[in-house]
């Protein structure tokens, strides 16, 4: 069987695609598997990473805040529809599984125009725009959040959570320090805020912070200038310091407490792992979905919120005082481990497959 795949922009889309094609694999040892992005993307670098070929598109955003501009940006996505039509011809996919992102809607738009089933998912609790305008064309949609009928055809979605890197849970706990240990995560691409409010924790040694050992990934875009902070502080040896974490099953496996966005794939990561955790939702994301996707939580207290906009006053001083509650760790463990959707990408890949049944 033949399977083409498209989404990314994000390690939030790139992820849950890779996880799905792995589930594939493991379904179906014989798959032909094709990935379409989006060219300049991060997906261009990471799915060959994973073993996985990839095509990419010149189909890029619209620009919202100058629509004068949106002409080359019509003239692309029509260009790329063309090109994905043309891959369709040469690859012949007997079924197009989207994720999201600008090469999910040329490439699932082109499958569905040539009668090849296609199947969504949508990662949020708020849909994105993409999956929004291909709901009539897919004949199934996996989500990860109840309610999302205002969003789809109910009688389209089936509720499978996100899929997540599968070594996820083979993480090594490290021999037990009594040092509550603080991950810090801003997402594949670093946050701003966060990392501000790190900064500024640092620089003012704000009062605990010396009694907790902190590994903080920065995103690329951030390390030089989170490191110089560090420095300025005089390199504390309890802080490490990092651009991008490879060993992240054995980082949240040592995590007491974890600070991080509220992306959809961290989101679901926290809640199979069971871990404490510090929302701080983006504010420069469609239809604030990461708010959305936090309150899903939050409602449940399973999880604690700290807004972008307090980050920087309150972020640190909340963490410290959330790693001395023993109670309340507890506490969001435990509720957050009755969020989690487990074997998300097998039940996915099971869907895909009945869709090439039918």
């Amino acid at each position: 069987m033949r399977y083409l795949i498209s989404g990314g922009g994000t390690g939030g889309h790139i992820f849950p695609a890779v996880s799905i094609a792995n589930a594939l694999k493991e379904l179906d040892p014989e798959a032909q598997i094709l990935f379409v992005g989006a060219l300049g993307r991060m997906e261009m670098e990471r799915v060959p990473q994973a073993g996985y070929e990839i095509v990419g598109l010149p189909v890029r955003g619209f620009n919202r805040s100058q629509p004068w501009k949106n002409i080359s940006v019509l003239f692309d996505l029509f260009k790329s529809i063309r090109m994905v039509k043309r891959i369709i011809r040469e690859f012949r996919p007997d079924v197009g599984v989207g994720v999201g992102g600008y090469a999910s809607g040329a490439a699932m738009w082109a499958a569905s125009q040539m009668g090849i089933p296609i199947l969504l998912q949508e990662q949020n609790g708020f849909a994105g725009v993409t999956n929004k305008i291909l709901k009539n064309k897919a004949a199934k949609i996996c989500v990860a959040y109840e309610g999302m009928e205002r969003f789809f055809p109910a009688e389209k979605i089936i509720l499978t959570g996100n899929p997540v890197r599968q070594n996820l849970t083979t993480g090594v706990k490290s021999q037990e320090s009594g040092v509550k240990r603080l991950l810090i995560i801003g997402g594949s691409l670093g946050a701003r805020t966060i990392n501000e409010a790190v900064m500024g924790a640092i620089s003012s040694q704000v009062s605990g912070l010396s009694a907790i050992h902190i590994v903080w990934q920065t995103g690329k875009t951030y390390y030089e200038r989170c490191k110089a902070a560090w420095e300025a502080a005089g390199s504390p040896s309890n802080i490490e310091v990092h651009d991008f974490l490879s060993d992240m099953p054995d980082q949240y496996a040592n995590a007491d407490l974890v600070i991080s966005r509220a992306g959809a794939s961290s989101i679901s990561e926290l809640c199979l792992l069971g871990k404490p955790s510090i929302l701080v939702p983006s504010p420069n994301v469609a239809e604030d979905h990461q708010t959305h996707n936090a309150m899903a939580l939050v409602k449940k207290e399973a999880a604690v919120l700290v807004r972008d906009a307090e980050a920087s006053e309150k972020l640190l001083p909340t963490a410290l005082q959330l790693l001395q509650d023993e109670k309340q760790l507890q506490k969001l463990h435990t509720n957050i481990l009755q969020l989690a959707q487990k074997d998300s990408a097998k039940r996915i890949a099971e869907e895909v497959m009945k869709l090439i049944e039918k």
